[in-house]
């Protein structure tokens, strides 16, 4: 994994689109490009007119590189300290704050003590990787102030073909035990599994068993994302999971191109999220992020019937 450094403006800034995820109203980004290589992360298509991939003569699409910025604890420091208006800032949106080239410079530990060492912040935690435990003194200091997630994507049983579209984040089985183990500490937990993909994560049993894990870890709120086809997630995801021997998950993940396949599958993700938390938790904890533009205007009409939990992302 090359790694790159690429110098960033802000260290804490606002995030209109992650407030109407109901995510968080500010952001702290450490980087350009995780160094966990996911196939199905959309960072590549957010950012690809930054400059920083022209200069560097990169593509923001490839999975081979991480562009991190070691100096970000300094700006935040600064933001935590200068901006009037504070609140639920994210940490991180577009890359990982405990990525293996963040953990080099202590990155996560650092910006998450520098937003919690200022009143009136609170912090959302999101890693997919179990090196944040090593954290958990800072997190112990200001357990009202902070909210835990890791990024669960598959129940364990999933972890080999995981692996080949998250090939450097931690297996999903030692996120799971992270996430319970912040629980057992008294911390303030929340569950993020996005995406859950077609043919690997979709099935009614691998939700039965996420959404346990949320109900056992008493979720304050659980996140739930179909798969984005942003730029070229859908190509990459592809042919990662090809070249690894899982042909019928290709397969299948390949047919979500045609609107009318992915609108089926979205409708369905929604239908078995929801069924299943009624029936292990809370509904009223649900937050399926969705975008709609895909949906035909038939599951639209089907969705809209019992929407709870649905938060609709459309431009509107």
């Amino acid at each position: 994994m090359e790694e790159y450094h690429w110098p960033l403006r802000n260290g804490i800034t606002r995030t209109r689109g992650f407030e109407k995820k109901r995510l968080a109203q500010f952001a702290v980004n450490c980087g350009l490009k995780c160094g966990h290589g996911c196939t199905y992360c959309s960072t590549g298509a957010v950012l690809r007119r930054h400059k920083a991939f022209k200069e560097l003569g990169l593509s923001p699409f490839e999975n081979s590189y991480a562009i991190v910025d070691p100096d970000t604890p300094v700006r935040v420091a600064r933001d935590a300290a200068s901006k009037h208006e504070r609140g639920l800032v994210e940490l991180c949106t577009l890359v990982d704050a405990w990525s293996p080239e963040a953990q080099k410079y202590d990155l996560g530990r650092r910006c998450l003590e520098a937003i919690l060492s200022q009143p009136g912040w609170t912090a959302r935690i999101l890693t997919k990787n179990v090196a944040v435990a090593k954290d958990f003194d800072v997190i112990d200091k200001y357990k009202s102030r902070v909210l835990f997630g890791m990024s669960i994507t598959a129940a364990p049983d999933k972890n080999m073909t995981m692996a080949a579209v998250e090939p450097h984040a931690s297996p999903n089985s030692e996120r799971i035990s992270v996430l319970r183990e912040a629980h057992s500490r008294g911390f303030r937990t929340y569950a993020m599994f996005c995406p859950l993909l077609p043919e690997i994560s979709d099935w009614s049993q691998q939700i039965d068993e996420l959404m346990g894990i949320a109900a056992e870890c008493e979720a304050e709120e659980i996140f739930v994302e179909p798969v984005n086809l942003r730029g070229r997630a859908l190509p990459l995801t592809c042919d990662a999971l090809w070249n690894n021997g899982y042909l019928n998950e290709a397969v299948v993940l390949a047919s979500l191109k045609d609107k009318q396949v992915w609108s089926e599958y979205a409708r369905e993700l929604i239908l078995k999220v929801q069924q299943s938390v009624r029936r292990r938790y809370d509904i009223s904890r649900l937050r399926f992020l969705l975008y709609p533009s895909r949906l035909t205007p038939a599951d639209t009409v089907r969705i809209k019937k019992d929407d709870i939990g649905v938060i609709w992302l459309d431009r509107k």
